[in-house]
């Protein structure tokens, strides 16, 4: 089965587009509340794992969908990690 080149740009923008939606809307609760208590380090970690990997491979392969879905996955990861440990260390000093 064949898939037209203009349809594949579609699929990766979509896919990009659904997976960074997640992280925002994460920043924009976070941002809003002053908590990220609720989001694990180990899922950020994994993720960010995973996230690196994709973006070496979406090197090798020269695959800007995925180079570019992954160096914004992880530059919005950063954000939330940021984030997280900026207001647990506020939440810890108000206490």
């Amino acid at each position: 089965m064949e898939i037209d080149e203009s349809l594949l740009v579609i699929l990766g923008i979509s896919a990009g587009v659904l997976i960074l939606s997640g992280w925002v809307d994460q920043i924009i609760k976070g941002y809003k509340t002053k908590s990220l208590k609720d989001v694990s380090k180990y899922l950020m970690l994994f993720i960010s794992g995973g996230s690196i990997l994709w973006l070496i491979y979406g090197i090798v392969v020269s695959d800007i969908f995925i180079i570019g879905t992954n160096t914004a996955a992880i530059v919005l990861m950063m954000i939330v990690l940021f984030m997280k440990r900026r207001y647990e260390r506020t939440s810890k000093i108000n206490q």
